[in-house]
């Protein structure tokens, strides 16, 4: 064998090792931030749900943790994770990127239209929490609370949602 013919099988044995090598990564590297994105939903789940009860109250301030409406609840909890989102609703919804009902996963933004905004126009915000469940804020009285994504209020009145994570 010649020096060029043994160069020219070391470069080709070295060029499929490198593809086997980064054809693993592209299947390793989805799994991993599918956990990663999964641990930090957990982390804004956990602590979303140490204010339930906080009261509703509409246009709380950014930041406020007396009391929240749907978006400073949602952009509050985020952003102590470490992710910052716009504060109205309508605005968190232009972030991220689209997600279909059926592949909601925790930690997804959803959204819905509400009788102030008419159906189809975002005016509330909820964050997915896995198993058919939101967690959010709405109404004087009710508050920072867990409601069923698939009850027949929340699923009528459902419009998108949008991952961040």
């Amino acid at each position: 064998m010649t020096m060029r013919n043994k160069w020219i099988k070391t470069l080709a044995i070295f060029g499929l090792a490198l593809a086997v090598a980064l054809s693993g990564m592209a299947v390793v590297a989805p799994q991993q931030a599918e956990a990663a994105s999964s641990s930090k939903a957990d982390k804004i789940i956990e602590l979303g749900l140490k204010y339930l009860g906080t009261p509703y109250k509409f246009g709380a301030p950014a930041g406020s943790t007396k009391a929240f409406d749907c978006s400073s609840f949602v952009q509050y909890v985020f952003k102590r994770n470490g992710i910052s989102l716009p504060r109205t609703s309508k605005n968190q919804a232009k972030v991220g990127h689209y997600v279909k009902r059926s592949e909601l996963r925790k930690g997804d933004l959803v959204f819905f239209w509400t009788s102030r905004t008419g159906p189809g126009k975002i005016g509330h915000v909820a964050i997915y929490m896995g198993n058919g469940k939101i967690l959010h804020t709405y109404r004087k009285g009710i508050g920072v609370t867990v409601s069923n994504l698939n009850s027949k209020y929340w699923s009528s009145h459902y419009v998108t949602a949008r991952r961040v994570l």
